[in-house]
């Protein structure tokens, strides 16, 4: 279960780095400082954006999950 584990917290942290990085920004933080700002964001969000976002959230859930998962193995282990 510890090796599944591990295996499942290593594939979503490379998973939610990539899903990350994939989000465009929203203007106003670090990235417009870098010429982020300049670009013209298209009124509303589309259905990739969407999708993107509910991924991520999925990703991160799964990746909490295994977390708490070998936090509790350790421990009762």
């Amino acid at each position: 279960m510890k090796l599944f584990l591990d295996i499942l917290l290593v594939i979503t942290s490379l998973l939610l780095i990539a899903l990350v990085l994939l989000h465009r920004g929203k203007g106003g933080g670090l990235s417009s400082l870098f010429g982020g700002g300049v670009q013209s964001s298209l009124s509303g969000s589309t259905v990739v954006e969407k999708n993107l976002d509910r991924l991520t959230v999925f990703t991160a859930l799964i990746w909490l999950i295994s977390i708490v998962g070998i936090g509790l193995e350790i421990k009762f282990a």
